[in-house]
């Protein structure tokens, strides 16, 4: 396993090192969060550091098993039901919509979408724009 930039790869690129990685740092702040809950607002809780972790280097993760992004998925589901206190068993698609979240699949490819309008507009680094 290597890290470069902060995102893990594995000897066979598939990613496991880098979720389990990054699944396990997002509970950590979430479960410090949830300690301190009730004396932040909610706008605090929504902004928290939990989606900037998970989005960082997702466009890495495009292509990967289900079940990886499934791990993703539940601190997704687990910040959304911290900043409504809900309960475990509620459902949470309304929770996500009245966030305006996206799923994880759905930020990958929000993500890659954003960097190739970039390439093509010429707002992206020219290392990368050159490349497209």
């Amino acid at each position: 396993m290597v890290r470069d930039l902060g995102i893990y790869l594995d000897s066979d690129v598939s990613m496991r090192s880098h979720v389990a990685k990054t699944v396990s740092a997002c509970f950590a702040v979430l479960r410090q969060l949830q300690s301190v809950r009730r004396s932040l607002p909610r706008s605090v809780l929504q902004s928290s550091l939990v989606l900037s972790q998970l989005d960082y280097g997702n466009a890495t993760l495009a292509g990967i098993p289900s079940y990886l992004l499934q791990q993703l998925q539940s601190v997704t589901n687990s910040a959304a039901r911290l900043v409504f206190s809900s309960s475990r068993y509620d459902h949470i698609t309304p929770l996500l919509h009245q966030l305006h979240w996206l799923r994880v699949p759905e930020r990958i490819e929000f993500k890659l979408a954003v960097l190739v309008y970039k390439c093509l507009h010429g707002t992206a680094p020219s290392y990368l724009a050159d490349e497209l």
